[in-house]
């Protein structure tokens, strides 16, 4: 199905002009009207992105009284929408004065088509971004469980099976790329159980060396072994009443899968160097990348062990499989990062959004994080662009996309601004002159296309 025009709501009284403008906006869906009481009815049933308004409306058509009454009025009813108000040449007062209102810019007749298209492309793009960042917002604070961050069905079914399993005391193998968030997953188990309460206790299996990993697993007597000065609690004694999460299970050695294989029967177990049996009571929630039906062939784990481990499975899906879970997690980032290092709050492009949804993010969510908060700490304008996040260069190898009018348009405007500025020697205000644009909509343009002056 075509992709919909945007909605752009002309008010103009001046029925040529109201015509001449349609004609420059045929990438819209225009919408007219010729005075303050048809404006606000399209308003209030539309909901245009972007208005062009005339100050100079009846009854008052020499003045702007009923053009800023007009403005009040759209900015109430639709306060996200984009008003440019058209002025005369010798109305710059007004102008200042319906900006002071919330109008986003101005424009000062004669029209020009190519310049007034420009700001109305620049003003719904902005309101585009914006929409979208509300829209993500939104999602994240409907977050299914605690601490994930998601909106794909793909990881809300995952969602639906942890809140079902949480409440028993299976034992859960989560199966995942590395990155995808299995601990994350292992906490919601912990955190919507009756177990909450007490102790979630995670071991890396695959970072602790084999002869240190049975004493952090199960801990050890005073004497032991040399170096034993002092007894030692394991972490499984550490999780009795809560949750112990045994990550990267399918690194753990063969000589310790029995021992927990063991542990897991009959749910007792001895420290090292000691005699006798400790009973305690455990959830365990076990997480791994390694193919374990590979493992198994090659037997470099045990299979009594893994149907043990295995009461329930819970594979969890790639970022790449995530539908628009990209792009969440990106701005859920970005709002934690700005929040963090105290600054004001940043915004992702167009061009970033897209690149994120198109980026097959090969270490998944860690990858998406890091570099996320590398694009924060080097960000210089209001929004997060792909070359930000490092993106560009890595999509560059797929087939590119026809050139769009707009994509040409933006480009345009961009050589036009880089020779602007060159001309002007740098200096923004005589840019802004042979523009014939005002200075902060040239600020804008040149935050918009990063460019350094």
């Amino acid at each position: 199905m075509a992709k919909s025009k945007p909605k752009l709501l002309i008010v103009e009284d001046d029925l040529g002009l109201q015509r001449q403008l349609s004609w420059t906006f045929e990438d819209y869906q225009v919408l007219s009207a010729v005075n303050q009481e048809s404006a606000i009815s399209l308003a209030r049933s539309e909901e245009p992105p972007v208005v062009t308004l005339d100050l100079g409306l009846p009854p008052d058509a020499d003045g702007a009284s009923e053009g800023l009454a007009t403005l009040e009025r759209i900015r109430k009813l639709c306060p996200n929408s984009k008003v440019i108000v058209v002025t005369g040449s010798d109305e710059r007062e007004h102008a200042l004065k319906a900006v002071s209102l919330g109008a986003y810019d101005f424009y000062q007749k004669p029209i020009d088509a190519d310049m007034i298209r420009l700001i109305v492309d620049r003003a719904y793009r902005l309101y585009s971004l914006e929409t979208e960042n509300h829209r993500l917002r939104k999602l994240e604070a409907r977050a299914p469980l605690p601490g994930l961050v998601t909106a794909s069905p793909a990881m809300l079914q995952v969602c639906s099976i942890v809140e079902k399993v949480a409440s028993s005391a299976a034992t859960v193998l989560l199966l995942g790329e590395s990155g995808t968030g299995k601990e994350v997953i292992a906490r919601a188990l912990h955190d919507l159980s009756a177990r909450q309460v007490n102790r979630f206790v995670p071991i890396n299996c695959a970072a602790i060396p084999e002869n240190l990993l049975e004493t952090e697993l199960f801990g050890h007597e005073k004497g032991a072994f040399t170096g034993a000065h002092k007894q030692v609690i394991g972490r499984i004694e550490l999780a009795n009443n809560g949750t112990l999460f045994l990550d990267e299970i399918g690194d753990m050695p063969l000589s310790l899968q029995a021992k927990l294989l063991r542990f897991l029967q009959e749910r007792t177990f001895e420290r090292l160097g000691g005699r006798g049996q400790i009973a305690v009571d455990v959830r365990v929630v076990c997480a791994t990348h390694r193919n374990l039906d590979e493992l198994l062939k090659a037997r470099l784990f045990r299979e009594d062990l893994f149907y043990r481990l295995s009461q329930i499975v819970i594979n969890i899906p790639p970022l790449r499989e995530r539908e628009g879970d990209a792009a969440l997690l990106a701005h859920h980032f970005v709002g934690a990062m700005c929040q963090q290092d105290g600054r004001n709050a940043l915004g992702l492009s167009a061009g970033a959004l897209s690149a994120l949804e198109n980026y097959p993010w090969p270490g998944n969510v860690r990858e998406l994080e890091n570099r996320v908060k590398r694009a924060v700490i080097m960000a210089e304008g209001s929004h997060l662009t792909a070359a930000d996040l490092d993106l560009a260069a890595t999509t560059s190898s797929a087939p590119p996309l026809p050139v769009t009018l707009r994509e040409a348009r933006d480009a345009a405007e961009r050589e036009a601004v880089l020779r602007a500025l060159k001309k002007a020697e740098g200096n923004v205000s005589q840019a802004a002159k042979l523009l014939d644009v005002s200075r902060p909509t040239l600020y804008d343009l040149i935050r918009y296309h990063r460019i350094q002056v």
